[in-house]
């Protein structure tokens, strides 16, 4: 019995490799955004953290995607020049700036709200909310496990 868990575990890894394997290809990719025009991932993930809130400032940007203010400095230099994004200084206090969408910009959160949303509805098409929960649980002990081997390094 426990070769066959075993053999089982050693085979998920081979899938999770794969899907790791996806996710990093992805990620590496630009991809177009309705009228918004061909944003890289990066760019995408800092309009969804700023669609979220509506305005947000350049530190809490940097925090909330976990990368250094100097990192998105960069990108939201990048989405301004492309019109996604502008920056305004903050009424109260004057070292910070703020953040929000332009109309192009709100084009383009929309747009990859609704890739994410199909995502989900075929996830959900294809698992149960038991499988889907299950899931959530292995993924939640990998990454525990993977943050206990890196926290050991």
């Amino acid at each position: 019995m426990k070769n066959n868990n075993y053999k089982q575990l050693e085979d998920s890894s081979h899938s999770i490799g794969k899907l790791i394997f996806q996710l990093r290809r992805l990620e590496r990719n630009p991809r177009t955004f309705s009228d918004a025009g061909t944003l890289t991932p990066s760019e995408i993930h800092a309009v969804d953290a700023i669609g979220e809130d509506r305005n947000i400032l350049m530190s809490q940007l940097a925090d909330r995607l976990g990368v250094t203010k100097g990192a998105i400095t960069q990108v939201v230099g990048r989405l301004e020049k492309k019109g996604i994004v502008c920056r305004t200084p903050h009424p109260e206090d004057s070292r910070a700036v703020e953040i929000s969408l332009t109309e192009k910009g709100v084009v383009a959160y929309q747009a990859h709200r609704r890739l994410h949303q199909n995502f989900y509805r075929k996830l959900r098409e294809q698992l149960s909310s038991d499988e889907i929960a299950i899931f959530e649980k292995c993924v939640k002990t990998f990454t525990s496990i993977l943050n206990e081997e890196n926290d050991g390094e």
